[in-house]
């Protein structure tokens, strides 16, 4: 069988019919898009020139949507493994190449892959949004590491909720742990004194920190290493993960 298996290039190519043939995979990408550059149109263009809070720190315009396009982007890395764990189907894809890492490798290739071009059309059609309905000025300092840092939370997040996913094994326990976490979680931990000191170190507050572009004196690190806590927190989960999938019994 091993003779037979199929090499990462053929085991990337499976993963990318199976995300093209089940129509739940391709659509949470699709929603992540459409409600992250929507609702920061339909906010902008309604409140951005009235509401001051929005332009204190443009970030918090610009990415007004992604606080609930995420949720979305969430279950792109959850899918991609989940609905294997839910269905029984893992076991089929683990005959069909044996060799669980590589199998595994190419579900965060994909993933990561999947993330950067969602992160790439949302946070530009996010600035395109801003710029078009109450102007946005790109030499502000700090803007060209807001708009890298919003490319790159997408993939890192997809890349944290699949592992995570692949750790728990189960496709309901991670959508009911992930999503409420990412949505409300982490926001309300932000704003329970004490509680906030630890919950600026959880991985959505740090990358969403990343973007902005004013220092905040309550966050104990800069921009950079926002970005930096929340891929070590995806590497974790990928890793966690990985022994996860080695240790299945299919």
């Amino acid at each position: 069988m091993s003779a037979l298996a199929p090499g990462a290039a053929g085991a990337l190519r499976a993963e990318r019919i199976k995300f093209t043939t089940l129509r739940s995979q391709w659509i949470a990408p699709l929603v992540a898009v459409v409600l992250t550059v929507g609702i920061t149109l339909a906010v902008n263009a309604a409140y951005g020139k009235v509401d001051h809070s929005l332009g204190e720190d443009p970030a918090g315009g610009i990415y007004y949507g992604l606080l609930f396009g995420h949720v979305a982007v969430a279950c792109v890395g959850i899918l991609l493994i989940g609905q294997e764990f839910n269905t029984r189907m893992i076991g089929l894809s683990l005959t069909a190449v044996p060799r669980r890492g590589r199998l595994y490798g190419a579900k965060l290739a994909l993933g990561t892959g999947l993330g950067l071009l969602v992160g790439l059309i949302s946070t530009a059609g996010s600035f395109l949004a801003v710029a078009g309905t109450v102007g946005l000025d790109l030499t502000l300092p700090g803007m060209g590491r807001s708009f890298l840092a919003g490319v790159l939370y997408h993939p890192l997040l997809v890349v944290f909720c699949l592992g995570l996913t692949a750790m728990l094994r189960n496709f309901t326990a991670a959508l009911g742990l992930v999503s409420p976490m990412v949505f409300l979680g982490t926001t309300f931990l932000a704003a329970i004194p004490g509680v906030r000191e630890v919950g600026q170190f959880l991985p959505d507050r740090a990358g969403l920190y990343a973007m902005r572009t004013q220092p905040d004196p309550t966050v104990h690190y800069g921009h950079w290493t926002g970005l930096l806590i929340m891929a070590l927190w995806a590497a974790a989960a990928a890793y966690g993960g990985l022994r996860s999938i080695r240790r299945y019994a299919a």
